[in-house]
């Protein structure tokens, strides 16, 4: 199995945005986005400025076939690129989410994981992370902060095995997660 770790391109958005329907769930999504969450979602990858513009993206391929992608940006940019994904979502959807800061300036931000379930348990994750972690410090970020639902400690773990401890607990959708951070190499 060859796994290519490589940047997004704008014909990528129907990926990402599969790829961070998978990660939210179901529920979450349209919690969100409303009814047409994928949808929207895959416009707002396809912008040059979201948060899940494809800009953001690293995308994972193995043998030519998208089978996951990680969004992730400078969180002091955060309300720069949250402000045209809400307005989107509420040109959209019609009402606006309600979002807590989820990072801040400083940090590197993984917003959104996910590997499809046919190639999970294969490394692709791992790699994905490493792949975001070496980019955001060869941009000369000192920290890469992510949220870990407290229920998903498979995840929690893996992030531990990284270089990633626990900051603080946070809540983001009325789910207590952990904020996690690793420092530069």
């Amino acid at each position: 199995m060859n796994t290519l770790i490589r940047p997004a391109r704008i014909k990528d958005a129907p990926a990402i945005a599969r790829v961070i329907a998978f990660g939210f769930g179901e529920d979450m999504l349209r919690q969100y986005c409303g009814e047409n969450g994928l949808a929207i979602m895959e416009d707002l990858a396809s912008m040059e400025v979201s948060q899940y513009s494809y800009h953001n993206a690293l995308m994972a391929e193995v043998d030519g076939q998208v089978v996951g992608a990680i969004v992730g940006y400078d969180g002091g940019q955060l309300q720069q690129l949250r402000r045209p994904t809400l307005d989107y979502i509420y040109q959209q959807a019609g009402f606006m989410p309600q979002i807590q800061e989820e990072t801040e300036a400083g940090e590197f931000y993984l917003d959104s994981l996910a590997v499809f379930p046919t190639h999970q348990h294969q490394g692709i994750g791992k790699a994905l992370i490493l792949a975001l972690c070496d980019k955001a410090f060869s941009e000369g970020h000192q920290r890469v902060g992510l949220l870990v639902d407290m229920e998903n400690p498979h995840a929690e773990s893996l992030y531990s095995s990284l270089g990633f401890q626990h900051i603080n607990p946070k809540t983001l959708f009325n789910h207590q997660l952990w904020h996690m951070q690793k420092t530069a190499y």
